[in-house]
């Protein structure tokens, strides 16, 4: 019996030392997100007035902030928010561009012309300070509004990769007798070239998974991303920096946990790359 083509590449994953390391430290990371709030008594919105800026004990694993803050609670709310954040980032920018790219592609003429203007358009605007205006003009739509500017500025390459990869597919057999049936262009988009993309868009969505936690640990790290009281691992980090050196607790276990994040996605997308380009 032939294998399925999900088996082989599952293969070749487990054969992938650095890829099954990857997947496993970001399983590590997910885990120690969402369980890790359980093993505590302190919320990350918790002040304990008895203790200020204080080192790591039994009671405060990681310590706490001058103004009386558990550092541990603080920081797991942080790489949840910044997980969250990345994949939601991820997922939509992955997405629009695999709709636009693919319209482009197919279609043609001027829906062509007039959707690659649009990507020229996004790809010569200045992400960094278009975020960080529209961020701070609209401070009480939270998070919600960063992911959607994070995804804005995402998907405009790919977009670019999927277009020609669908004007290469669009005069295959089974997309010409589609269109010969009288098969509407957006069933043949969805049902017959981006499932032929897949291989591309995941790889992509991984990939974009690290560039939007890096993106938003950037923009909270300058006061633009996620605002306090809430956390993310760009606004401890920012918070810690200035003791970094006489009071390491404050800055290093968010700074070390976006390192880790940012390793392992990357680590899972070249594994995820190679098992599916083998294929």
């Amino acid at each position: 019996m032939i294998p399925s083509r999900g088996s082989a590449v599952a293969r070749r994953m487990v054969r992938d030392r650095s890829g099954v390391s990857g997947f496993a430290l970001l399983a590590l990371l997910f885990l120690l997100a969402f369980a890790g709030p359980l093993f505590t008594r302190w919320s990350w919105a918790d002040t304990d007035f008895t203790a200020f800026r204080d080192p790591p004990s039994a009671a405060h694993w990681l310590g706490t902030t001058p103004s009386g803050r558990d550092v541990y609670a603080l920081t797991v709310r942080g790489l949840q928010k910044s997980l969250l954040i990345g994949l939601t980032v991820a997922t939509v920018s992955t997405g629009l561009a695999a709709v636009v790219g693919a319209f482009a592609g197919y279609l043609g003429g001027r829906t062509d012309r007039i959707l690659m203007a649009l990507v020229d358009l996004f790809l010569v605007l200045p992400a960094f300070l278009v975020i960080a205006v529209l961020s701070q003009s609209a401070r009480g739509h939270g998070t919600l509004l960063l992911v959607v500017l994070l995804a804005g500025f995402l998907w405009m390459v790919t977009a670019r990769v999927v277009r020609g990869m669908t004007r290469s597919l669009r005069g295959r057999e089974y997309v010409l007798a589609a269109r010969f049936m009288g098969v509407s262009a957006p069933r043949i988009v969805f049902r017959h070239l981006l499932p032929n993309l897949a291989s591309l868009l995941i790889i992509d969505a991984t990939l974009n998974v690290s560039a939007a936690i890096i993106a938003e640990s950037a923009l909270s790290y300058f006061g633009f991303g996620v605002q306090p009281p809430d956390s993310s691992l760009g606004t401890v980090i920012a918070a810690g920096s200035g003791a970094a050196t006489t009071a390491p607790w404050l800055f290093v276990p968010a700074a070390s946990l976006l390192v880790c994040v940012v390793l392992a996605v990357n680590l899972a997308g070249d594994g995820l790359r190679d098992a599916l380009d083998a294929s």
